[in-house]
């Protein structure tokens, strides 16, 4: 019921093809989860998102704790059952939010906007370690056994533990639940980023003596910042443990650079028969550099956060769907997709949804990006499977990097 095959694997490079079974449904690799948060891809249905291509979705732990409450969910049915969704779901572990709530407050980064400080524009560039009380006061607590926190919603305090984050998973009943773990800012220091680690090392072995369902996958997560001991020593430690799969989070340095070598350090470590996952990273040149380097599975905000403020992904690059260029533009937002949005209407309609301030137009874009990233994903792994994997990526990037219209 639960297993991964790597079917093919590339010549040139890491990048591999393979076939993740859950329980709700087989999944190819690699692949691109919409994000899900509140058991919602905001504005979009299950049938929007199964049209668009959509083969696993990811769910939020944290916000689903809060409200409406993983006892809730369990009583009607589990999270596919209330948000009608028959296919697989993927729920992070609340270590994210540890650290958006936390340091991400604190140092102003978070995964999309400035997730890499050192290609923010200069003036939103920090220094490498932010003064305590410069930022947004923290709203988490961190010490050995966990994490207490005060809700964004109320005001609330709560209790997040690796056995607590474990049971919440559970009776939300998704196919793969992640470890609870420390996520580390990128402007957080050698020596803290080691403790964390540690932290993170002792909360996977708890999460994995508190797993008890069977039918549900449980994915360790690697950590150690922008600093290759800790990477490597994680991978290590993680990959000793019997998870079924593993997930690549937290800092990622201060740079794609950076991300490329901490990928670079980590996956050769890790055990090759596991599905591994590169948490809050899809932005389409991302995907390759990630894929090439042996990613198989992705989740990111940007394509739904960018489709709500009319932002396109096209082949050469993003599309500002408001600008005035498109106020009589009869072409589709790209002349060669099959969504539903570039089938029915024109660019210089969803330009005039925008303008409008209708709701119709964030759903419409939200559709076109999503089915973007589906259908280059699909055909990055036909190129693996192909042996054209390299060729690919070169052709598409040459176009993609050539607008930002």
């Amino acid at each position: 019921m639960i297993g991964f095959e790597v079917i093919k694997q590339a010549a040139d490079s890491a990048a591999r093809a393979g076939v993740l079974t859950l329980p709700h449904g087989t999944v190819e690799t690699p692949v691109f989860m919409p994000v899900g948060t509140q058991a919602t891809v905001k504005g979009l249905t299950p049938d929007d998102l199964e049209a668009l291509g959509a083969q696993i979705l990811l769910a939020n732990t944290y916000h689903l704790y809060l409200r409406p409450g993983p006892e809730i969910i369990a009583r009607l049915g589990g999270l596919h059952r209330l948000m009608a969704w028959s296919r697989p779901i993927l729920t992070d572990s609340g270590g994210y939010q540890v650290f958006s709530l936390g340091f991400g407050r604190e140092h102003g980064v978070g995964k999309i906007a400035k997730i890499f400080p050192a290609e923010a524009p200069p003036a939103e560039r920090k220094p490498p370690a932010a003064p305590a009380g410069r930022g947004h006061a923290r709203l988490t607590r961190i010490d050995d056994d966990g994490v207490t926190f005060t809700s964004h919603i109320d005001g609330s305090t709560h209790r997040l533990t690796p056995e607590r984050s474990i049971a919440i998973q559970e009776a939300l009943g998704a196919d793969v639940a992640l470890a609870f773990d420390e996520c580390t800012s990128p402007l957080a220091g050698y020596t803290y980023t080691r403790q964390a680690l540690a932290r993170t090392h002792r909360w996977a072995e708890r999460c994995l003596a508190a797993h008890t369902r069977r039918d549900q996958a449980l994915f360790g997560i690697v950590q150690g910042g922008e600093y290759r001991d800790l990477r490597e020593a994680s991978a290590r430690f993680i990959g000793a443990l019997p998870f079924d799969g593993v997930a690549i989070g937290g800092s990622l340095g201060q740079s794609k650079a950076d991300m490329h070598r901490v990928l670079e350090w980590t996956v050769p470590l890790l055990p090759p028969a596991w599905p591994r996952h590169l948490l809050g990273i899809g932005e389409p040149e991302d995907l390759f550099a990630a894929i090439g380097r042996g990613i198989d599975m992705f989740d990111c905000v940007a394509p739904t956060r960018l489709g709500r403020h009319g932002v396109l992904y096209v082949p050469t690059g993003r599309l500002h769907i408001a600008n005035a260029a498109y106020r009589e533009d009869p072409a589709p937002v790209q002349a060669d997709c099959t969504c539903y949005t570039c089938r029915h209407f024109s660019r210089a309609y969803l330009r005039h949804l925008f303008v409008a301030n209708e709701m119709l137009g964030p759903r419409l874009a939200t559709i076109h990006n999503l089915h973007f990233l589906s259908a280059l994903v699909r055909q990055i792994r036909q190129s693996i499977l192909e042996d054209r994997f390299s060729a690919f990526q070169t052709s598409f990037l040459a176009r993609w990097r050539g607008t930002d219209c």
